[in-house]
């Protein structure tokens, strides 16, 4: 979906799989804003694939096309620029935050361990003058946690609430703005209000950081670097956004490959920057070991919301999860069964191709699951289109295969045992039922009015 409005007519992708046509279009031309010249200065132009298009439904408006534009290396280097700058009231402090799903990319690419991969893309990033580098496991710890406490409160409201069940995951934007856009309220009750981990993320750097930093929102520039495109225009979501201080919670979205171009612009190889320790969100503690969440190629939504709920509802410990699959490897579905009945059905579905079949049981009345893991990119958020893409836009399988090698031997972490978590939700959140839990760590996913048209396209 991002760059869809770049396109002249609508874009209607018929293919009967994911695999769209190659047709590039070229991005807006900078406007003077950014036509300063810098170090940077070189880059071209970004060259936009319709494959990068998810759900290209010509949904943004001019405006968001803008912002979303801007949101380019040059961007970074804008802010850089202006910390050198003697104005010092115009400088800003620069936060990076790096999603798990990027390290496997850097480490493959490099062929770093993932431990090594993180030190020296933090040490490259602070080269450049960022000043403090963050890792989201902790925002999707926050994440997933909200969200296995609403599958639950679903699940025993479902005879009384009539969109209680299915619950849809929403951590991935592109499936998000497909539902709001397309879908409607066919699908948008039955939306997780969790936010995303980048929402969340943005949340803790502008929020918490901020407060403990003694800073206001608007003096932090906020970068998040992301496997896929479509996060860009999730950061400009209204929901994202601090009208007190004007301020956007994640001011710019990068994706891996955007990193290794600006690694390539100035002539730096991973293997030759000085490694330095990540930074956390409390004060002078380091990030220790990267560590992720239990799911193959995601943030495991499924695993965590299966076994949480599996154990609050039926007092059952699952270890290990079986997946079985159906029509295809990017849709799979887990049972819990007992005495012969099933107790729970859920279900992950990756790619547009098994979104739209799962939507056409949900419109026939045949819908069987009580949870579904949803993610745009087949294969999940390790095959996002900002990264494991060869030059021509086609996925690097290879590349693909060693990243799910590396990311699947990082050491797994329960959301519930991040014991500053646990502190966050009392010190800051005032605790887990309070309302500023449901202001921060949640939003409303609702339809957005389009037109007749649009509502006809097909995968």
């Amino acid at each position: 979906l991002i760059y869809g409005f770049f396109l002249l007519q609508e874009c209607s992708k018929k293919q009967k799989n994911d695999d769209t046509q190659n047709t590039s279009v070229n991005a807006l031309t900078s406007n003077a804003e950014f036509a300063e010249k810098n170090e940077f200065h070189t880059l071209a132009n970004a060259k936009i694939l319709l494959s990068d298009c998810l759900a290209c439904d010509s949904c943004m408006t001019s405006e968001e096309g803008v912002r979303v534009f801007q949101q380019n290396q040059k961007e970074l280097f804008r802010i850089l620029n202006l910390n050198k700058k003697c104005d010092t009231s115009k400088h800003k402090v620069l936060a990076v935050s790096i999603c798990p799903q990027s390290l496997p990319y850097f480490a493959a690419k490099f062929s770093l361990s993932v431990n090594d991969a993180a030190r020296r893309l933090c040490g490259f990033l602070k080269s450049l003058g960022v000043h403090y580098v963050f890792d989201t496991t902790i925002a999707a710890d926050f994440s997933i946690l909200e969200s296995q406490r609403e599958f639950v409160q679903r699940y025993q409201q479902r005879n009384q609430e009539e969109h209680a069940l299915p619950m849809f995951a929403s951590a991935c934007p592109g499936w998000i703005r497909y539902a709001e856009r397309v879908l409607t309220n066919l699908v948008t009750s039955h939306i997780c209000t969790a936010k995303s981990p980048q929402q969340i993320m943005g949340s803790l750097v502008k929020g918490y950081f901020a407060r403990q930093q003694n800073l206001s929102p608007d003096k932090i520039f906020h970068v998040i670097v992301a496997p896929c495109y479509d996060k860009k225009l999730e950061a400009l979501r209204e929901d994202f956004y601090t009208a007190l201080y004007n301020s956007q919670e994640v001011d710019c979205v990068l994706t891996s490959g955007e990193i290794v171009q600006i690694m390539e612009q100035k002539n730096v190889s991973m293997k030759d920057v000085t490694e330095v320790a990540v930074d956390s969100l409390f004060g002078e503690i380091k990030e220790g070991d990267v560590v992720r969440h239990d799911g193959k190629t995601s943030d495991g939504y499924l695993e965590h919301i299966f076994k949480h709920a599996a154990k609050e509802l039926f007092g059952m410990d699952v270890k290990e999860i079986t997946y079985k699959a159906l029509k295809n490897k990017d849709f799979q579905e887990v049972t819990l069964e007992k005495d012969g009945e099933t107790l729970l059905r859920f279900a992950a579905a990756y790619g547009f191709r098994n979104i739209q079949n799962m939507v056409l049981k949900l419109k026939k009345g045949k819908f069987s699951y009580h949870f579904v893991e949803v993610l745009a990119c087949p294969g999940g958020c390790l095959n996002g289109k900002g990264q494991a893409q060869t030059e021509d836009g086609k996925p690097d399988k290879a590349l693909l295969n060693q990243m799910e090698e590396v990311y699947a031997a990082i050491p797994v972490r329960l959301p519930e045992t991040n014991m500053h978590v646990q502190k966050m939700y009392q010190d800051w959140l005032e605790g887990m039922d309070s309302k500023k839990v449901q202001e921060t760590l949640h939003t409303k996913y609702s339809a957005v009015n389009q037109t007749a048209s649009n509502l006809d396209i097909k995968w």
